[in-house]
C-alpha cells in the first residue's frame, strides 16, 4: 500500500489534504501512475529489541488500540510553518517528520504509531519499527524523545526494514531502563555505553552521528556511546521502535555528511552546451547565475546514488529552472528532472503550476510548493536505486519509486546507471541564482537494485 495525498476540496487556502500512511513495501510512497505523462515523455525523448533479536516478539495484546493505516490531515499553512530557516537548510538539515503527517514513513507492523500534538507516539501493539522510506549512509540525526520509566524502545540507524540480527542488519541505539543489558544510550549487542537515566516528565535530545566507521550517541549533551567499527551495514533506513511501554518522538531532523559544492571552483568541471541561447556565469559572490533562454550546464562527472543539496533564488514567480540527474552524458536534457519552480495556481501552495519546486517532472508533483520567490530556498534530493525523495526548505515534498522498465533514457524508463547533473535554463524568462549545488555520493545498500 502507498502513501497518497488527497485534496478534499478545490477551494483556495487553507485547502486540507489527507495523507494515508499504512503498511508499505520498501520505499512505497505517494507516487502517481500517469500513463499519459509516460507516453508524452517517451514521445518527447524520441525527438529491535533490547535483547538483540530485532523486531519479532509481540510486546502487548490490546483490544483498544487501532492498527488500521492511520489517516492524517494538514493544511498548507501547517506544512509551510514546518519549514526550517535557510541558515539551517544551507547546512543540509531537513525534517524527517513534518509534525503533522507520516509522509515519508512506513509502519512495519501492528503498532499504534500515530501523530499527536506534532509528536509521533506509540504505546500498544507489536514489537516493530516505523521506518523512513529513504535510506541514508553518513549523516547526523537529531531528535527528541520522551519515555516512561519501563519503556523499551530504540532508534535504529542504517537498518533494514525488518532487521533480524542487530549485529548485522542495523545499529540499535537503545531506549531502555538501567536494568536492561543495553540501557538508554547504548548500542544493542555492540556497546553498552554510559547509562543515561531518563525522566518521564522531560523531553531528552538524542544526537546520533553516523560517519563512516564512526557511530557516536549523545543525549542531552553527554556522549553515552561511541564505536569506531561501524562498517556493517553502511547504509539503511532510520527506524523508530515500539516494543514495550509508551514512547514519543518529535523534532526529528537529519543532516547528510560529505556534501561537496560542485560550484566551489566556478564552472570548472562543468560544460556549457553549444548552440543554445541562455547564459551561465559566476557572479562576484561566487554564485551561479542562469539567465535568458533555453540552455544546459552539465557536469563532466557522473553520479548514480547520491544526495544533492541546491540553494536557489528566483525573484519572478514564473521563472523556471530545473536540476536534471542521471542524465545521458552529452545529450540534451535526457534525464530525470527535479523541478525548480515556485509558481502556484490561484495562489494555492497545494496546486503547483508546473510540478512545483522539488517535484520530479512527469513522475510526481510536489505535494506542496514550499519554495518562494525573492528569497533563498533549498532543495535536498536523494537518489537511491529506483527511489527518489526531495525536501524543500526542510520539509519533504516528494517520495517516489520508479517502477517502469529499464531504459537508458529516464524520460522513457528506469535508469539506474550513473549520469550527469544538468542545470537547466528553461526559457527567456529564466533568471535564477544558485548559491551552491553540493553532492555526496551515497553507498548503495546491500541487495538494492
Amino acid at each position: 500500500m502507498m502513501n497518497r495525498i488527497f485534496a478534499r476540496s478545490s477551494c483556495v487556502l487553507p485547502l486540507t489534504v489527507c495523507l494515508l500512511a499504512g503498511m508499505m513495501f520498501p520505499g512505497c510512497s505517494s507516487s502517481r501512475t500517469d500513463s499519459t505523462a509516460d507516453q508524452a515523455e517517451a514521445n518527447e525523448a524520441s525527438s529491535t529489541s533490547g535483547n538483540g533479536d530485532a523486531t519479532q516478539e509481540a510486546s502487548s495484546d490490546s483490544t483498544e488500540a487501532s492498527f488500521e493505516p492511520p489517516v492524517f490531515e494538514a493544511d498548507a499553512e501547517k506544512l509551510l510553518a514546518s519549514r526550517l530557516p535557510i541558515e539551517r537548510t544551507q547546512q543540509g538539515w531537513i525534517r524527517l517528520f513534518d509534525g503533522h503527517t507520516l509522509f515519508g514513513w512506513a509502519i512495519g507492523g501492528k503498532a499504534n504509531f500515530r501523530v499527536e500534538d506534532e509528536t509521533i507516539v506509540a504505546d500498544q501493539g507489536e514489537n516493530c519499527l516505523l521506518t523512513t522510506s529513504t535510506q541514508w549512509s553518513d549523516y547526523e540525526l537529531e531528535l527528541q524523545f520522551q519515555c516512561d520509566e519501563d519503556t523499551n524502545s530504540g532508534v535504529f540507524v542504517r537498518t533494514t526494514l525488518d532487521p533480524q540480527d542487530v549485529t548485522a542488519d542495523c545499529y540499535e541505539v537503545n531506549i531502555a531502563p538501567p536494568s536492561n543489558p543495553f540501557p538508554t544510550g547504548g548500542v544493542v549487542e555492540r556497546a553498552k555505553g554510559e547509562t543515561f537515566d531518563t525522566d518521564p516528565e522531560k523531553w531528552h535530545t538524542m544526537n546520533i552521528l553516523c560517519d563512516g566507521a564512526t557511530l557516536r550517541v549523545t543525549i542531552d549533551g553527554t556522549v553515552t556511546c561511541e564505536i569506531d567499527d561501524a562498517t556493517r551495514p553502511t547504509t539503511g533506513y532510520i527506524g523508530l521502535q515500539h516494543r514495550d511501554g509508551r514512547i514519543a518522538f518529535k523534532n526529528i531532523q537529519l543532516r547528510p555528511l560529505g556534501l561537496k559544492n560542485l560550484l566551489a571552483d566556478g564552472l570548472e568541471g562543468w560544460t556549457v552546451r553549444e548552440g543554445m541561447e541562455g547564459e551561465y556565469r559566476i557572479d562576484d559572490d561566487g554564485h551561479l547565475v542562469v539567465d535568458g533562454g533555453k540552455q544546459q550546464l552539465e557536469t563532466n562527472a557522473v553520479f548514480g546514488d547520491f544526495v544533492m543539496l541546491a540553494e536557489y533564488k528566483m525573484d519572478d514567480p514564473k521563472s523556471n529552472s530545473g536540476l536534471f540527474f542521471r542524465a545521458i552524458p552529452g545529450d540534451e536534457m535526457m534525464g530525470y528532472e527535479c523541478q525548480v519552480s515556485n509558481e502556484l495556481i490561484d495562489g494555492n501552495p497545494l496546486k503547483p503550476a508546473d510540478c512545483g519546486a522539488g517535484g520530479i517532472f512527469r513522475r510526481q508533483d510536489a505535494r506542496v510548493v514550499a519554495g518562494e520567490p525573492e528569497r533563498l530556498n533549498s532543495i535536498l534530493l536523494v537518489a537511491e536505486g529506483n527511489h527518489f525523495a526531495t525536501w524543500v526548505n526542510g520539509i519533504q515534498v516528494t517520495d517516489i519509486v520508479d517502477t517502469r522498465k529499464a531504459d537508458e533514457n529516464p524520460r522513457r524508463g528506469l535508469r539506474l546507471e550513473p549520469g550527469s547533473i544538468i542545470v537547466q535554463g528553461h526559457d527567456k524568462t529564466t533568471q535564477a541564482t544558485y548559491r551552491q549545488i553540493a553532492v555526496a555520493v551515497q553507498t548503495a545498500a546491500e541487495g538494492s537494485e
